[in-house]
């Protein structure tokens, strides 16, 4: 369309216009129906030859929408050497109508083709996976016995890991009773020792031997947890 005037260019994009939503039309059928008779339904274009496959009509589709783009920056670059404003405004209106309009069906071609993509796509692997269930039935049924022993594996994991944890609280769960009566026994003693009259000497090397208690006790619990751990990452 190159040397025509801005009618001529507008005419001939609502004709691609059209063609193009025809087309568009086209490949739903194509990709939708499976019988002839929709096929032959759609109105007359050069889109309907019964010997053209979704991929042919595609191909058309996209053709005529680089060539609305093409006339749409030519007539684009037209409109603005218009002398007169209020012409100048129309067809820069007009202009901007049929782009918005070519990117708007370029969107909806865009996500045909996606849509035609993913469906061919699921259909193959679906195709591959019955292909390999039928070949080797075996292989199918070890996969299947292969998931089901993963599974008992861990659960017995599971049930060992839950039985040492529980071991683990009954241990610091005595190792806790055990500082209880210590406490107690302590208090006691030194009940007992400040009653008696006994040095400050001997009630500190009391006060010692508590705190020794005490830190064995924290390190027998910290051993027992990361006994637990240890163990806990060996059967994962």
């Amino acid at each position: 369309m190159e040397g025509g005037t801005l009618s001529e260019m507008y005419k001939a994009t609502q004709k691609l216009l059209i063609r193009t939503k025809d087309g568009l039309a086209r490949l739903e059928v194509l990709e939708f129906s499976s019988s002839s008779s929709s096929s032959s339904s759609m109105p007359s274009s050069s889109y309907n030859g019964g010997d053209k496959n979704y991929d042919e009509v595609s191909v058309l589709v996209s053709t005529d929408m680089a060539q609305i783009q093409s006339i749409c920056s030519e007539m684009d670059r037209l409109w603005r050497s218009i002398g007169s404003q209020g012409q100048r405004g129309l067809w820069k209106r007009k202009v901007e109508q049929v782009s918005e309009e070519v990117d708007s069906l370029k969107r909806s071609l865009d996500k045909q083709l996606m849509r035609r993509h993913v469906r061919m796509q699921a259909a193959q692997e679906r195709t591959e996976l019955l292909q390999r269930a039928n070949g080797d039935t075996d292989h199918v049924l070890r996969i299947f016995d292969d998931e089901a022993q993963a599974m008992q594996s861990a659960r017995n994991s599971s049930k060992v890991l839950d039985e040492a944890y529980d071991t683990a609280v009954a241990i610091l769960s005595k190792y806790a009773e055990q500082k209880d009566r210590l406490k107690r026994a302590q208090r006691k003693a030194l009940d007992v020792m400040n009653t008696l009259g006994l040095s400050g000497t001997v009630l500190k090397l009391i006060e010692r031997r508590h705190r020794v208690d005490k830190w064995i006790a924290y390190g027998g619990m910290i051993a027992v947890i990361v006994v637990v751990y240890m163990f806990w990452r060996w059967i994962h």
